[in-house]
């Protein structure tokens, strides 16, 4: 995901100069090409995320379109004050980038997990919050922000998460609108950021395994949410399961129980996600997505248990 993020950037440079990367002296060995095409248009602000946002900010009220890139913990929650008030209250175009969706550093430990990003991002007034679920998203999500006005969140996975999507099929990206990978029946199972790929395998065995045939989408825009197309499958859909490395608050499966709250249904909605609570042990991605469920055997058998339930 990262280098289909500095390949587009690249491409949108060459088109706007009014675009610029700054960084949280991290992307060794994948900015450069950015550096060496756009010396004036690339600042390593170093560890210093709050600076960064600040300076983001002045660069867009000047006419810049500043992308800003760090690992989550540290683009969000350690410059959380700077991206409230410089930015999101002045509506300011800064994109903020950030590295390493849920577990994507889980060896790193609990300063590296990113679980709460999303909520926390929603929260912000004006914030859009998109979260591309594999590489060819990113470079549509990558050019559509660089020409949106206001504030915007890009969450990006770190572990080479495959394509799902054949770009040549695919029907046109948009922000805001959910993007369709297959239709089906009785149930549906919403993706986003890097559980797409899971999503996607879990749907194939359902069909093959056991003859269900659910619809899948990629919501890769969790703020503002596709609230349109969440509510006509409450209406033809028996459940929906929500699927996001991420808690289960305040995420993908939050904004979709928000969406039906305010209309009367009969479906039911499921969150598959990461429970609410740290963890104390080390362990990589695998571990963890093993240990939450976020696996396409488990998205398999809950989403019988839900489907049998109804």
């Amino acid at each position: 995901m990262r280098t289909a993020f500095v390949e587009e950037l690249v491409s949108l440079a060459r088109q706007n100069p009014a675009v610029m990367l700054l960084t949280g002296d991290l992307g060794y060995t994948v900015f450069e090409p950015f550096q060496a095409e756009f010396p004036t248009r690339y600042f390593n602000c170093g560890v210093a995320e709050a600076n960064m946002m600040g300076t983001a900010a002045g660069l867009a009220r000047e006419g810049f379109r500043p992308f800003v890139y760090s690992f989550i913990p540290f683009a969000i929650f350690r410059a959380l004050e700077q991206i409230r008030i410089d930015i999101c209250y002045h509506d300011l175009p800064v994109t903020i980038v950030g590295l390493g969706a849920g577990y994507s550093y889980g060896d790193m430990g609990a300063t590296h997990h990113a679980v709460e990003d999303i909520a926390v991002a929603r929260s912000l007034p004006g914030l859009c919050v998109v979260c591309p679920g594999d590489p060819w998203e990113v470079r549509c999500a990558t050019r559509a922000l660089a020409s949106r006005k206001g504030p915007a969140y890009m969450r990006l996975g770190k572990r080479g998460e495959p394509a799902v999507h054949q770009p040549e099929t695919c029907p046109e990206f948009r922000l805001g609108h959910a993007l369709v990978v297959q239709e089906g029946s009785e149930v549906a199972l919403l993706a986003t950021s890097n559980m797409l790929s899971m999503v996607a395998e879990a749907a194939r065995r359902l069909e093959s395994a056991h003859g269900i045939r659910p619809t899948v989408a990629s919501m890769h825009t969790v703020k503002p949410l596709d609230v349109s197309y969440v509510r006509r499958l409450s209406e033809r859909c028996q459940a929906i399961v929500t699927v996001e490395e991420h808690s289960v608050l305040g995420g993908l499966g939050g904004a979709v129980c928000e969406a039906v709250a305010d209309v009367p249904t009969r479906c039911t909605v499921h969150r598959i996600g990461i429970p609410d609570r740290f963890v104390h042990v080390s362990g990589s991605q695998a571990f963890y997505r093993e240990q939450c469920g976020l696996t396409p055997d488990h998205i398999v058998k809950t989403t019988l248990q839900v489907r049998a339930r109804k």
